[in-house]
């Protein structure tokens, strides 16, 4: 090495090692999940023209109305059996995967489920919206995007949080492609699976959403979500109708999410069997269907008819998002694969032209057309279900270049959010997350020590005793102990209370239960460092003993100083993780 050769600090090395490795890994995640979700949308395409349950092939065979009518009823039956088996039969996790699971494994830093039970789950869902369930894609595919990710995380690149941010990756690319909207896909997974903004993720979701976005407009030419015309708002009162329509979608949102929730309650209590749940959701869609076909599958034609004048009457939009919102909550609660994304824009564009043709009706007000209520209507009601209203109003901006549709969107957005947060939750996810245990509203930082018990940190050298046995004797064991509690047990191993070696008995041969005081802090295995945390002030001492929280033996015990130690470690490295530039 000649004198004017310098070598990179280890510190600059390892920095540039980490961004490149990121930036090629962030491209393969966006290039191989943009792949993936262009091919489970023509999978699922294919399946509803093979099966007549797109509204283009139902036409072709306009003149066979028996074969419709059987197509109708019996394909989402079938689909239904054949989801039920892959889910209950073949998969370990029994159920189907979404972006709950991926929310979870990256807020907890824990695994998600197996590659095998979310290719199951992949294939479940291809197959429920082949069949014509009323389920949504996007989910489907966020956990695709994410499952794939956290393939690439296998690889063991040494990088911090690259779990999390490889699974982002996968998602910021999997909406980028599924709406050609690669900022709305980048925000997303920052704003809903990330919950943070750190230099450390933004380039390498920013490269995944940019690659997909390339994948699927560029090389592949794949239309848009839909296409509308709007010259601008023509009233400025209209944005006040904006707001109005606004906190009019929350209700309709709040009533959907708790709607799909007590319908997988119910499923849980009915009597059906797992494998025949989804088919009996199946056979509701077929029969509604029969009437209303609009309500099968994605219903993206639906969806783009929503937004011209005259193409629905005010009754058939009525009926629509009331069949909507019940279909779609039967089928994801009684175990159909698939999202609530799709139909949330679907139930929202329909009510937000319902709410222009009746404002329209009146005559009371001018307006600026259908197409702003429809499309505020549309956001209004997803962003509220999904906790995304940047993502929403991002993907309006993308989808029409339109910025006073965008403005518009954005406050009805806002004051939809503004409801369902405060009444509901953040998102239906979210709910979701805390009945499992697993609660975001008090922040990431909560949620990362709820899922972390004390009975992890249970130390080995523990000194324990019965009542009856010498003082002087227990504290002559303990001498060496580096604290000076001592449990004492009795003869079922049921905690009687605690002997402190300080007290003077270290010489006397008296019993144990002499000197024995009442232990006044106990966990069990289920007590958190996040409940540890708030029990231990005012407390005074070293050690706390564990016990079984259903039979109350004695498990083993904790110090406070070890307690302290994993809180500060978790919460320094959620800071770590959200301050992180490379």
């Amino acid at each position: 090495m000649t004198g004017n050769e310098q070598t990179l600090p280890p510190a600059t090395a390892s920095a540039a090692y980490r961004i490149c490795a990121m930036t090629i890994c962030a491209l393969v995640i966006g290039l191989g999940v943009s792949l993936a979700a262009i091919a489970f949308v023509e999978a699922v395409a294919w399946m509803n023209n093979a099966l007549l349950i797109s509204p283009r092939m139902r036409v072709q065979f306009d003149g066979s109305p028996w074969l419709i009518t059987a197509a109708t009823i019996l394909v989402p039956v079938v689909g239904g059996l054949v989801v039920g088996v892959l889910l209950t039969r073949l998969s370990r996790e029994k159920r189907a995967l979404g972006p709950v699971d991926v929310l979870r494994s990256v807020q907890l830093a824990l695994p998600p489920p197996g590659t095998r039970a979310g290719v199951l789950s992949t294939m479940a869902a291809v197959v429920s919206l082949g069949s014509g369930a009323s389920v949504g894609q996007y989910g489907p595919l966020v956990y695709l995007g994410a499952m794939m990710g956290n393939i690439l995380d296998r690889l063991n690149l040494r990088i911090p949080n690259f779990a999390a941010i490889a699974m982002s990756c996968g998602v910021a690319a999997a909406i980028s492609t599924a709406f050609n909207a690669p900022i709305a896909g980048m925000v997303f997974a920052h704003e809903v699976v990330l919950r943070h903004y750190s230099i450390q993720a933004f380039a390498p979701t920013t490269v995944a959403a940019a690659t997909g976005y390339v994948v699927a407009n560029v090389v592949f030419e794949r239309d848009a979500l839909f296409l509308v015309q709007f010259s601008g708002v023509d009233h400025g009162y209209e944005f006040v109708l904006f707001g109005v329509l606004g906190l009019l979608a929350a209700g309709v949102a709040i009533g959907f999410m708790r709607l799909t929730l007590q319908c997988a309650d119910l499923a849980a209590r009915s009597a059906i069997s797992p494998v025949l749940r989804p088919a009996c959701a199946g056979l509701a869609v077929g029969i509604t269907a029969l009437w209303l076909p609009d309500v099968m599958g994605v219903g993206q034609e639906a969806l783009r008819f929503a937004t011209i004048e005259g193409a629905f009457q005010t009754w058939e939009l009525a009926l629509l998002v009331i069949a909507k919102i019940a279909l779609t909550a039967l089928c994801i609660g009684f175990g159909f694969a698939g999202g609530v994304f799709s139909p949330a824009l679907l139930i929202g564009i329909l009510f937000g032209a319902l709410c222009w043709m009746l404002v329209d009706t009146t005559g009371l007000l001018a307006t600026s057309g259908i197409v702003a209520y429809a499309i505020c209507g549309m956001m209004a009601v997803t962003s509220a279900v999904i906790g995304a209203p940047l993502t929403t109003i991002l993907i309006v901006f993308e989808l029409t270049r339109n910025y006073d549709l965008t403005i518009a969107a954005m406050v009805a957005v806002v004051f939809s959010n503004l409801v369902s947060y405060r009444v509901y939750g953040r998102s239906l996810f979210d709910v979701q997350l805390a009945r499992k245990g697993v609660d975001l509203s008090q922040g990431r930082d909560r949620a990362r020590l709820s899922a972390q018990f004390v009975s992890d940190f249970l130390v080995d050298d523990v000194v324990m005793c019965t009542p009856n046995d010498p003082a002087g004797n227990v504290s002559r064991q303990a001498a060496s102990a580096p604290w000076s509690e001592v449990f004492v047990l009795d003869g079922n191993s049921h905690l009687a209370g605690v002997f402190d070696t300080r007290n003077g008995a270290g010489d006397t041969s008296d019993p144990v239960s002499a000197f024995m005081k009442p232990v006044t802090l106990v966990f069990d295995e289920t007590t958190t460092l996040a409940t540890a945390m708030r029990q231990l002030e005012g407390f005074v001492g070293d050690v706390i003993p564990v016990v079984d929280a259903k039979s109350n033996r004695f498990v083993g015990m904790v110090t406070e100083t070890a307690v302290i130690r994993a809180y500060l470690k978790a919460t320094q490295d959620l800071r770590r993780e959200e301050n992180a530039t490379a």
